[in-house]
């Protein structure tokens, strides 16, 4: 693992003795954690929905358990995308991949229906947008190379 700072970071103002702000992000790395973070807002909610409809607490426990670690997963991937970590975008697609199957484990009743079809469609969303991003997160040319043969 490589624990330095971007390349891009500022140095610290001789001025202020106050660090830059950070570097922009790459509108991939952006649209990815905000993904992350709507699958683990997803992820809450359908936790807090547990309670309401479980019969017995040793199984809600347990349901409630594994929202919030997917949930702290999420979170977690969302910080990585955004500091350019290269794992982060293998667990948001592995998070997408595995999104809609979960979601499509409670089989859609109430009152899990408006939650299991978003986190269904956010995870077939983020899937694609990390396979339609995977050449390009980091490097800093991001255009095609077609649309640069066009300005010349």
């Amino acid at each position: 693992m490589n624990s330095r700072l971007p390349k891009d970071l500022a140095a610290a103002d001789a001025d202020s003795g106050k660090a830059s702000p950070a570097p922009d992000i790459r509108p991939g790395r952006r649209l990815t954690a905000v993904l992350l973070l709507a699958a683990a807002a997803l992820d809450l909610i359908r936790c807090s929905l547990v309670p309401i409809a479980a019969p017995h607490p040793a199984p809600a426990a347990g349901l409630i358990a594994a929202g919030l670690a997917a949930a702290a997963l999420s979170v977690r991937t969302a910080r990585g995308c955004q500091a350019g970590r290269r794992w982060s975008s293998w667990a948001a697609l592995l998070i997408g991949a595995t999104s809609a199957p979960q979601a499509a484990a409670s089989g859609f009743h109430s009152p899990y229906t408006i939650p299991d079809t978003a986190t269904a469609a956010l995870g077939i969303l983020l899937a694609v947008t990390i396979l339609a991003t995977a050449g390009r997160m980091d490097r800093r040319d991001t255009a095609p190379e077609i649309l640069l043969a066009k300005k010349r």
